[in-house]
């Protein structure tokens, strides 16, 4: 198996990753993170903290994707790789962010004088790092990703096109969030969220099955340590 191949396997696998961690951490504790006043639910530690570990997960695959994609990105743009690099560790810092929120949360629930506006705050702080994480910062980082798979060939075009229509589509939603257009969990967000998840399982799947385009080998943007190797 060549690099780049193992390269495509990897990275599928941590998009399949990312995504079953995070149905799995909002399926075991979002919505155990209260009733109407915001607070967590009683008896309901367990299942958060088994959440919490999803989401542990789901960082480390979130900053893993833009390192393994790194080297093959780099060679249709040196910027717009490191770019995407930056952009996925801000987006799993985000959801870290969010995570200490939930764990502060148990924490507190624990005590014997828990206050009901610091529960409710917490909430908020998780509420906010999802919505900025998972939603802005993940739309432009798949419109980043999808515009140089496109550019370069490294998936079929439907499948990057996708991704160029989820990114913006997702970020649209978490601003009409923030506006109060919709809540975050409703079937409005829901249905914003459709291509962006197509796009990761359909671009998860390509790689694990039949790996990077035959663009992915090329080098249009040269760089100057590229030429000095060259000359010496």
């Amino acid at each position: 198996m060549s690099p780049d191949r193992r390269t495509a396997v990897a990275v599928g696998s941590l998009f399949l990753l990312t995504e079953a961690a995070a149905i799995a951490g909002a399926v075991l504790y979002r919505p155990l993170l209260g009733a109407a006043d915001g607070r967590l639910a009683q008896g309901a530690d367990t299942w958060v903290l088994l959440g919490v570990v999803c989401e542990v997960v789901l960082v480390v695959a979130v900053a893993g994707t833009g390192a393994a994609l790194f080297p093959v990105l780099r060679r249709h743009g040196e910027g717009l790789a490191l770019g995407y690099a930056f952009g996925r560790l801000l987006e799993a810092a985000v959801i870290a962010f969010g995570i200490v929120a939930v764990l502060a949360l148990v924490t507190l629930r624990r005590g014997t004088g828990a206050a009901e506006g610091a529960d409710a705050a917490l909430v908020a702080v998780h509420d906010w790092a999802f919505l900025l994480g998972p939603n802005i910062a993940l739309g432009l980082n798949t419109v980043l990703l999808a515009h140089l798979a496109y550019r370069a060939r490294l998936v079929p075009r439907f499948i990057a096109v996708l991704g160029l229509v989820g990114g913006p589509l997702i970020c649209t939603s978490a601003v009409a969030v923030m506006f109060g257009a919709w809540a975050q969990l409703s079937v409005a967000g829901s249905i914003c969220a459709l291509p962006v998840f197509a796009w990761e399982l359909g671009l998860a799947g390509w790689l694990i099955v039949r790996g990077f385009g035959p663009g992915s080998g090329t080098s249009p943007c040269r760089t100057r340590s590229d030429e000095l190797n060259e000359t010496a």
